[in-house]
């Protein structure tokens, strides 16, 4: 699967550390940064990111920060982008299932590595439900 990759400061450690992960399955992972822990600001990387993801570059993307707010926010302004933030992997489930999320979000600062793992693997393996729920998703773009 070609994935997207990002964060900023708050989410750069446990991005990297999926990163790794999920290129030892064998993901093709494009990173779009942050590169550090250095302070910057999340909408550098959430728009390329939702921009390369809205045109069809990555089946997914991943964006994280401390709360996953600023980031799905920012991904959500791009037509096409349904990001959903979960912090359950229910609710990542039921974000795919429902919703036919492509980017989800991630509360760095509210998750532990192994949670953000379990999250990224329903995500990854959950499939759009489609029937009714893609009515819904078809009325989402203005």
């Amino acid at each position: 699967m070609k994935i997207a990759l990002g964060s900023d400061h708050a989410g750069f450690a446990q991005k990297e550390m999926i990163r790794a992960w999920l290129g030892e399955q064998g993901h093709e992972i494009k990173d779009f940064g942050t590169h550090s822990a250095d302070s910057m600001d999340y909408p550098d990387v959430a728009h390329p990111l939702s921009e390369a993801v809205a045109n069809g570059n990555f089946d997914l993307g991943l964006l994280l920060c401390g709360s996953a707010n600023g980031v799905c926010i920012t991904a959500n302004k791009h037509a096409g982008v349904r990001a959903a933030i979960a912090w359950l992997p229910e609710l990542a489930g039921l974000a795919r299932q429902h919703n036919n999320a492509n980017v989800l979000c991630l509360p760095a600062r509210y998750i532990s590595n192994e949670q953000a793992q379990e999250i990224v693997s329903v995500f990854l393996q959950t499939d759009f439900e489609g029937g009714r729920h893609q009515q819904r998703v078809s009325k989402i773009n203005c």
